[in-house]
């Protein structure tokens, strides 16, 4: 027999990821369902009106719930099984045309929000890496934001927006430091206008300002004066997180400039010395690549399938190793 519930105001019904065994109606009071936009990301809140229903997809689907069920309001539903769902339905046209209503215009916002996620795929990703560096800093979420660029002067660091991503990737860092997450002004670039240096406040470290102009010698393809002043941050630095930052970098640097038996050995006792570095996935791609440059094809792929192994690996990257797998195969 379906169930009347009543619900205190600002309790959850069911929580995203709970089973989904029952099926709702609001009688009154007030519900929003909770979830994640697929383009954003940003939370979307769907409100109840009384007499419909929620939480059928799930339940008639047999999946986990996709949302959070919050009660607004003190709230009164009634809850059904499946089969019971499943009978009223039988025998109420009203109520099954009132669902394909629903349904079809949830489908129809779903499939607007994929076809424009397919649009944004056909952007090239070096642009698209660079994009999203943009994004977050105009949303002032800076830690993003450098660690977007940082993955574009890894994987492009001659590429088109190789300044523009050194410059915004220090400013992020110092504004990272100075104002934490959420605050501060946009820079000039991503929207904001102009901004003015602040006058108080943490600013960018003689590490960190060494390390950006090093890693800007390494875009114009200055090699060899990027690698003596990557080893000078490594001799000199206090900060821990540049010498190991100009560690990986040196790596590259010797890379680029064709030393591959020098990069192999280079890269392997940084992973040795720092087995849980940010960098060991693209340490271990440049290894790969190493010995591919080498024409060691066989060691090249244990590298870039010991890659695709690791959990949560950067798209980036991913495309990379794809692309260089492929490489490999045609060989």
């Amino acid at each position: 027999m379906p169930k009347a519930m009543h619900y205190k105001a600002n309790s959850v019904i069911y929580f995203k990821g709970d089973t989904a065994d029952r099926i709702f109606i609001l009688k009154a009071g007030r519900v929003s369902l909770n979830s994640n936009d697929i383009e954003t990301g940003q939370e979307v809140h769907d409100y109840i009106q009384t007499g419909e229903f929620f939480g059928v997809k799930s339940a008639l689907g047999k999946y986990p719930r996709e949302e959070n069920a919050v009660v607004l309001s003190d709230t009164d539903v009634v809850t059904f099984s499946v089969s019971e769902f499943e009978q009223l339905v039988s025998q109420n046209t009203r109520i099954i045309m009132k669902m394909l209503k629903v349904f079809s215009n949830q489908l129809r916002r779903i499939h607007a929000k994929v076809s424009n996620l397919l649009a944004e795929e056909q952007m090239e990703p070096e642009e698209g890496l660079f994009r999203n560096g943009q994004y977050f800093m105009k949303k002032k979420q800076y830690h993003h934001a450098l660690y977007a660029f940082n993955k574009y002067l890894t994987y492009y660091p001659s590429g088109r927006f190789h300044e523009e991503a050194n410059r915004l990737a220090r400013t992020a860092e110092e504004y990272a430091q100075r104002y934490g997450e959420g605050k501060g002004p946009a820079p000039e670039g991503v929207g904001g206008g102009e901004v003015s240096k602040p006058q108080t406040g943490k600013s960018l470290s003689d590490s960190a300002r060494r390390y950006y102009e090093a890693v800007s010698m390494l875009g114009r393809q200055e090699y060899q004066e990027a690698l003596e002043a990557f080893k000078e941050i490594v001799k000199s630095a206090d900060e821990q997180e540049y010498i190991v930052k100009s560690l990986f970098e040196i790596g590259r640097s010797l890379f680029y400039m064709k030393h591959y038996d020098a990069a192999i050995k280079h890269f392997t006792q940084f992973l040795q010395k720092y087995p849980k570095a940010s960098e060991l996935p693209d340490a271990l791609f440049y290894i790969g690549q190493s010995y591919q440059e080498n024409g060691d094809g066989d060691r090249a792929d244990t590298f870039y399938k010991k890659i695709l192994s690791l959990p949560d690996i950067d798209a980036g990257l991913k495309r990379k190793v794809n692309k260089a797998v492929r490489a490999l195969e045609e060989v």
